[in-house]
């Protein structure tokens, strides 16, 4: 579908939270009337439609994803499946229901329950002011093949993470994000990335009082970080009675017990828990 200049122009000032929504319904709505060019006509009938109806739209939880599962270079670990799981729990918590039972008047987009997930640290679904955010990790290791000390993981490290010693490269876990570059970069096999899973972030949201969520120490696998989602659902449901976010809900004590919770299921191995992953 093409878009003119001017409709592009438009759609950006919609709330950046609903714009991939009114965005979808312009071009569904075009393409109903046999049109394959988008106007200004176009975006401004559909999105005052979409505006004054937006209690229609609220669905009650957002899942929401980067581009990672599309081919993207920067892809630390992928989360497609993980995605589907996270969405029909949401579901099967009938957290559209839970919502309408609780929030006198008409629900908005505010009150609904997010989760976003990125594939890498570069983060472009914005996961860090969710609900719930999770990022695709890779744990460098080191094998028995033979390094050249060329210095292309360093290189390839943004972080300044990697040095040298004794032949081999030597990670300073503070730095390090597992983003598995240094692995892409390495020609020798020197470095590996067989460990993959996903750090969790909590609490996060803009609005009025924004705060970025807080990163749980560890790196975990699917099943963990399933169960971590299912444990945080059932928090926000015993909590919020008045359509609260979870964000507003969660506090530093909560996070100190989901922490204690889940930090013995943490993929990484007891030398990398000493540096970065464990206090992130």
């Amino acid at each position: 579908m093409k878009w003119t200049d001017e409709a592009e122009a438009a759609v950006k000032k919609v709330p950046f939270f609903v714009r991939k929504k009114v965005k979808a319904r312009v071009e569904e709505e075009a393409r109903e009337r046999g049109l394959d060019t988008i106007t200004l006509r176009e975006v401004n009938r559909t999105r005052a439609r979409f505006l004054n109806k937006m209690e229609e739209e609220v669905t009650g939880y957002q899942v929401e994803a980067c581009f990672g599962d599309g081919g993207c270079p920067r892809k630390a670990n992928g989360s497609r499946g993980l995605q589907q799981r996270v969405g029909q729990l949401l579901a099967e918590e009938d957290i559209l229901g839970f919502l309408k039972s609780q929030v006198d008047g008409k629900l908005k987009f505010h009150h609904e329950f997010r989760v976003a997930f990125a594939d890498c640290p570069n983060a472009c679904s914005q996961p860090q002011i969710r609900d719930i955010c999770i990022i695709g990790a890779v744990i460098p290791e080191t094998t028995e093949a033979l390094c050249s000390e060329c210095g292309a993981c360093a290189d390839a490290c943004a972080e300044e993470a990697i040095s040298f010693k004794g032949g081999l490269p030597s990670i300073e876990w503070e730095k390090c994000l597992v983003c598995g570059r240094c692995i892409r970069a390495c020609e020798t096999g020197t470095l590996s990335g067989e460990k993959k899973g996903y750090r969790v972030l909590l609490g996060g949201r803009l609005g009025r009082h924004p705060r970025l969520a807080m990163e749980l120490p560890g790196i975990y696998d699917e099943d963990a970080v399933f169960d971590i989602v299912s444990h945080c659902v059932s928090t926000y449901k015993a909590r919020s009675k008045k359509g609260e976010r979870f964000s507003h809900l969660f506090n530093e004590e909560d996070y100190k017990e989901v922490a204690a919770l889940f930090l013995p299921r943490s993929i990484v191995d007891e030398n990398s828990k000493k540096g970065r992953v464990q206090n992130v």
